[in-house]
């Protein structure tokens, strides 16, 4: 053979080997792609199965959770209803009960009316022993509304965004496993739901009732468990709702049932047209102004509105007072002093006078123009001064009596920050109704009566 023979044959046989060896590394290549599909396959089954099962069985135990839930919470609802309907049961069955004893005894009383002149005593007797049996001026108690419970059910909104949220960031899928869970940090969370909360503030919500699609009015939101509803119509129905909320929450719980009240009393008015005063819109506010510095006349009543009994209360309003008004607040004079008083007394100067008690701003207490010997904290801007009044006895009228001023005794207690004075009042009449007044020097004096 040719040298040039020689080199194509074995230019051939490396070629042959060379694309054995390629096609070797080819095949491992194909054997690796293969094993790495299979891998990847596998795997990814692997995982669906594992999420299926695992969301299977949380979805399972999830049901099953809210369904014990629900079932504890319907038991609750039943068992709520069952307590609280048997006794309206019991107390149907004894009124039904005694609505068929009134029938039997109508029945009776009738017949006896209509019987013979001979059975007439005897039947009569008879009637009239059972209806005496039968107690016929006693009746069941049939409770108010607002003392049976009215079931609601109480749901959390917020519960579904927390578990969409938690369930968003629930699990994960990685190409990469064992990294991933390296990585994975998973937080612990939690839902506290306390529906036996102490109630940190209280909110009060109030409109006219009959008044169509009106809404309800906030009249209050706070700690205190009272509040006076001020600038009511009397012989008004109105309705009231409250709600509570619990120590760092911010939801309110469920409004309570609205109940309906009124006020027969006519609102304490001021009387307009006093030289010296200036009245609000409602005149239950008072102002001092500076239209007559000479003269301190005294601001009364519109009428006698106050009954003993009740309480009432002077506030000296600092929300709407300029700053000129705190600079009189400071001035204050003797002859200042405000109470309650028999008549409305013209001309008189000052409360400080015979028929009445009053409570001057330095704290002295006035009893029918003698101060007393019991002195009461200093009146200041926000201050609040309550009367309280009861009978105590009625003496006959004579000239001991007379002499010693009066009839007719009160008890007073006047309460002035967190102090209070207890006296007896002499007055020469029997009243039912008194006025009330105050009188001041100097401008700037704010008071509110309610």
């Amino acid at each position: 053979m040719s040298v040039e023979v020689d080199l194509l044959l074995q230019e051939a046989k490396e070629s042959i080997e060379a694309a054995q060896n390629y096609r070797s590394e080819l095949q491992q290549r194909l054997h690796g792609l293969n094993q790495a599909r299979k891998q990847v396959r596998g795997s990814s089954g692997q995982a669906r199965e594992v999420l299926q099962r695992h969301f299977t069985e949380l979805q399972a135990a999830a049901t099953r959770l809210l369904t014990e839930r629900l079932s504890a919470l319907l038991a609750e609802v039943d068992t709520i209803e069952a307590d609280s309907v048997k006794p309206l049961d019991d107390c149907q069955s004894l009124i039904e009960h005694g609505v068929g004893q009134a029938d039997d005894l109508l029945r009776e009383g009738e017949a006896a009316l209509r019987c013979g002149l001979g059975e007439k005593e005897d039947k009569l007797g008879s009637f009239t022993k059972k209806a005496m049996h039968i107690q016929l001026d006693s009746l069941p108690e049939v409770p108010a509304l607002v003392d049976v419970p009215s079931v609601s059910a109480q749901l959390d909104d917020s519960l579904l965004g927390l578990l969409r949220d938690r369930v968003s960031r629930h699990g994960s899928v990685s190409s990469h496993p064992p990294v991933q869970i390296e990585e994975l940090q998973e937080r612990p969370g939690s839902i506290l739901v306390d529906e036996d909360f102490a109630a940190a503030d209280y909110r009060l919500q109030y409109r006219r009732s009959g008044s169509g699609g009106s809404q309800y009015e906030d009249a209050y939101i706070g700690r205190d468990s009272e509040f006076l509803v001020l600038h009511l119509d009397p012989h008004t129905d109105y309705l009231f709702r409250v709600c509570a909320r619990g120590e760092g929450r911010t939801e309110w719980s469920p409004w309570s049932i609205p109940q309906t009240g009124y006020t027969t009393l006519a609102p304490h008015e001021w009387c307009p047209g006093t030289e010296g005063y200036i009245l609000s819109s409602r005149r239950n506010i008072a102002m001092r102004n500076d239209s007559s510095q000479s003269r301190c006349p005294v601001l009364y009543s519109k009428a006698p509105t106050y009954f003993c009994g009740q309480t009432l209360t002077f506030k000296y309003d600092e929300e709407t007072l300029t700053d000129k008004s705190c600079e009189h607040l400071q001035q204050m004079d003797r002859r200042d002093s405000l109470g309650v008083c028999v008549d409305s007394q013209k001309g008189a100067e000052s409360l400080q006078r015979d028929q009445a008690v009053c409570i001057s701003t330095n704290g002295a207490v006035f009893v029918n123009g003698k101060e007393m010997t019991n002195q009461l904290p200093a009146i200041t801007v926000g201050s609040a001064v309550t009367f309280d009044m009861e009978v105590v006895n009625l003496f006959p009228i004579s000239n001991n009596n007379l002499s010693e001023g009066g009839n007719f005794k009160l008890r007073v207690t006047i309460g002035s920050g967190n102090r209070e004075v207890v006296f007896d009042w002499l007055v020469d009449q029997a009243v039912d109704c008194l006025y009330f007044g105050c009188s001041f020097v100097h401008s700037g004096w704010k008071v509110l009566v309610f």
